[in-house]
């Protein structure tokens, strides 16, 4: 392979690695997917790369890893990674617990590795261009989010035994969350939090500069297709994103030109980078406990 392609190790083989990072990893011309390591082995074989014994195994012939595992895995893998020297593309959240997003975060950045979370919608150019619209108007007062799906009802996704446990606030509020904060501006408290059936969350929070938003969860309401709207409203009007126009495979490929141009420039600050991460868990961590109050 070319000095110029960036050696990847995927660990994981579920349904996001099969559909996502495996095909993406293997189709970009910067990457070779070069290693895969899962729980079960069978199910890496398909994945179109060697399959290795062990973590070791994988570190020892890779410049950088992807994650594809559920958070409460990912840390010390990661954290192991980070310290090996290798460049690491991680999973939202990335940690189970604050403190442990808190070590994964410092260890990516004494070991002075490029990292990236993978906040898949950040990478889609109809995003890109929304955020941009915004972020050269003044006048945004507030904003609010809608993501309603079934997805733990069934499909590919309904017998992840994380998702169930940490429901809408775990997996789909990283993405809503981070829309919100890029939107408006930092978010620096959640003022309210309540969860009801079916795993229907609500949230208000506080942004810098006073603003505020609101935002609507659940992964487990018959919505065909998912609803996902984010908006923003002031004395400039109102704007809206609607709908997934991209497929995250695109978006992925988009993910990947930058992350691998971050591994040759040497550069490891990154707009969805492990800090990024961490900063969406201290949301999370503030929302769960704000949610318990109730």
């Amino acid at each position: 392979m070319s000095a110029d392609v960036v050696r990847v190790g995927l660990v994981g083989a579920g349904p996001w690695a099969r559909n996502v990072h495996a095909p993406g990893l293997l189709a970009h011309p910067g990457t070779e997917l070069a290693a895969v390591w899962a729980r079960r082995p069978e199910a890496a074989a398909e994945l179109g790369a060697p399959v290795v014994a062990d973590f070791d195994a994988l570190l020892g012939q890779v410049d950088a890893v992807a994650f594809a595992v559920p958070p409460a895995i990912q840390t010390e893998l990661a954290i192991k990674a980070a310290r090996a020297g290798k460049h690491v593309l991680l999973e939202k959240p990335i940690a189970d617990t604050l403190t442990n997003a808190e070590r994964l975060a410092d260890a990516v950045a004494e070991a002075g590795v490029a990292s990236i979370v993978v906040f898949i919608r950040r990478f889609a150019p109809e995003v890109v261009d929304w955020l941009a619209d915004l972020d050269g108007t003044d006048g945004w007062a507030g904003g609010t989010a809608r993501w309603l799906s079934g997805a733990l009802l069934g499909g590919a996704y309904s017998s992840s035994a994380w998702r169930h446990e940490g429901g809408a606030l775990a997996d789909i509020g990283p993405h809503v969350f981070d829309l919100l904060d890029a939107a408006l501006g930092r978010i620096t408290d959640v003022v309210a939090a309540h969860r009801s059936e079916p795993d229907l969350w609500n949230f208000v929070l506080t942004h810098e500069d006073t603003r505020t938003s609101t935002a609507t969860l659940s992964m487990r309401l018959p919505m065909r297709p998912t609803i996902t709207e984010v908006s923003v409203y002031g004395e400039a009007g109102y704007r809206e994103l609607t709908g997934r126009s991209t497929p995250a495979q695109d978006s992925y490929k988009t993910l990947l030109d930058e992350f691998t141009t971050m591994v040759h420039t040497g550069q490891t600050t990154h707009r969805a980078d492990a800090h990024r991460g961490l900063h969406i868990q201290r949301i999370l961590n503030t929302a769960s406990k704000a949610a318990q109050r109730n």
